[in-house]
């Protein structure tokens, strides 16, 4: 349905407030805090429109008002949703992604496609309760890529449900979800979530693990870590502990660790279908910076894995600089390292692994494994 005046309205301002520090995925947040009596439902529209926005980016005449340029964007998205072939892969290439992006990420037609398609909004129930979850919130597909993801396509606020509040599901990708499944950690062993941020991650081992052994959530920000303290408390999974760490060489602990997740801050460019924004702020330079960023992180923690532990490396982007490269760079560094196979349902196993937003219909996320000899 084609946004009202009032939405392109709303839009339009939240545009206009977007600077290079204030990015629009905070800038939405932001105005809805300021537009509080702004409905859920009227706030799912806005956003929706203010996304499509950054998806047709590169269609729309910059001469023309936010508002118009909003109104065509929704008008390009349609006649796409309508038949997605009508834009030929060659025009997505050359206009859907930033021009930097050739060089390092090679996008299949059925991706491109995928990135100017609304996102999927992905749950993780807890272990074995998708079946229950699904019947209870209605409106909710299963997939076989994991047994406890449900995708929801419903409209109702997830947030005010009862299954919310007593901890039935959390809202999480499912490429997030396949990272956890590929750490296969067991009850009673000892983990590190080197890079929690708020905590989807260290929730889902500590799910896996059967609320037993201890996981050390570390992040440089304190904020992010009271949430995950929140989040910990509606789930009831107490198998953590949570502890400021900076990345450095200087680590938080001594302990020796089973496993040790390194989800790395990356460029997000698997997460393009999700925030069409970043697309348009990302450089080359990010990528590089980012990459020597991710090394330096997998070469402090690797200390800290015992013999026979494994390392799982995973970031939510698809360039090849802070993918293959870095893992490949690892791996040449530390022979006291081997690439380890991981499985995930319906995979074959394998030790570095790929996945794309078509293929999922999620995130794109890159993981790979090591165990130390």
């Amino acid at each position: 349905m084609p946004a009202d005046q009032t939405v392109l309205n709303h839009a339009a301002r939240i545009l206009a407030s977007v600077t290079p520090t204030l990015p629009a995925d905070s800038a939405l947040r932001r105005y809805f805090q300021d537009h509080s009596k702004v409905s859920p439902g009227l706030r799912r529209v806005i956003s929706r429109t203010v996304f499509i926005y950054y998806r047709w980016f590169n269609w729309l005449d910059s001469r023309d008002s936010l508002q118009r340029q909003l109104a065509q964007a929704e008008q390009v998205a349609a006649r796409f949703d309508r038949d997605p072939r009508s834009i030929k892969p060659e025009a997505l290439a050359a206009r859907a992604v930033p021009t930097w992006a050739a060089d390092e990420i090679e996008f299949s037609a059925d991706d491109l496609r995928q990135l100017q398609r609304d996102p999927a909004l992905w749950l993780r129930a807890r272990p074995g309760t998708a079946g229950a979850l699904s019947a209870a919130l209605g409106d909710c597909e299963k997939t076989p890529a994991s047994p406890d993801a449900v995708c929801y396509v419903g409209t109702q606020d997830l947030f005010r449900t009862t299954q919310f509040h007593t901890g039935a599901f959390e809202i999480q990708d499912l490429a997030s979800q396949l990272v956890s499944i590929a750490a296969a950690p067991n009850p009673g062993e000892t983990w590190w979530d080197a890079c929690a941020g708020e905590g989807g991650k260290t929730l889902h081992l500590a799910d896996l693990m059967a609320n037993k052994g201890l996981i050390w959530a570390t992040d440089r920000n304190e904020r992010r870590l009271q949430s995950l303290k929140r989040r910990a408390a509606r789930a009831k999974l107490f198998n953590f502990r949570s502890v400021l760490w900076d990345g450095g060489e200087r680590l938080p602990t001594k302990t020796k660790f089973d496993g040790v997740l390194v989800d790395a801050p990356c460029s997000g460019a698997g997460t393009w279908q999700r925030n069409p924004h970043a697309r348009w702020t990302t450089t080359a330079d990010d990528v590089r910076e980012l990459a020597a960023t991710q090394t330096a992180l997998l070469n402090h923690v690797a200390p800290a894995v015992k013999p026979g532990g494994r390392l799982i490396y995973a970031v939510c982007t698809l360039t090849r600089s802070e993918t293959t490269v870095v893992a490949e760079a690892f791996t040449a560094a530390h022979p006291e390292f081997a690439p380890a196979p991981f499985t995930l349902p319906g995979r074959e196993p394998a030790d570095a692994l790929h996945l794309t937003p078509h293929a999922l219909n999620a995130n794109g996320m890159f993981i790979a494994a090591w165990r130390r000899a």
